[in-house]
């Protein structure tokens, strides 16, 4: 059983730090897990926007979380991983829709997100759920893509 719900700084930022100092800044081509100061803004990032935490109880360890913004009627997806142990098990999906059912609620119309080229993974699993690969950014060795959202009559 997997419950998703909103991230508890105090209890959740050191699992969320450690997922992202794993498995999302050793993708980027922009990032270097030993950047001491792209680890030092990580909570502020965090404090930007809201954050969903899947995890087995309201209590336990994430096992994945997504890190999302709102502007006007964009929702932009940030960041979003899953712990290794926890991947194959609709994690990331449900984290995704989840996502997208706030940014409903806050009037967003489309959902945006960027994905290192070199992630096929986490690229199928957007593709799966509805999102376009609209533009390729060469230099920064990302894929934009892009999601309608249906909002709620």
């Amino acid at each position: 059983m997997v419950l998703i719900r909103l991230r508890r700084p105090r209890t959740d930022d050191a699992e969320i730090i450690h997922l992202i100092k794993t498995e999302l800044i050793p993708l980027s081509h922009t990032a270097h897990p030993r950047d001491a100061s792209v680890i030092r803004e990580l909570p502020k990032r965090l404090r930007r926007g809201i954050t969903f935490v899947a995890s087995r109880t309201k209590t336990s360890k994430p096992r994945g979380f997504v890190h999302l913004m709102t502007a006007g009627d964009i929702l932009l997806f940030d960041m979003l991983a899953v712990h290794p142990k926890h991947r194959g098990k609709q994690v990331g999906t449900m984290l995704m829709a989840q996502g997208e059912a706030y940014g409903r609620t806050q009037g967003c119309s489309i959902a945006r997100l960027f994905v290192d080229d070199i992630n096929p993974r986490a690229s199928r699993l957007y593709a799966r759920i509805g999102y376009e690969a609209i533009r390729h950014y060469p230099e920064l060795r990302l894929y934009e893509m892009t999601k309608t959202l249906k909002l709620p009559f």
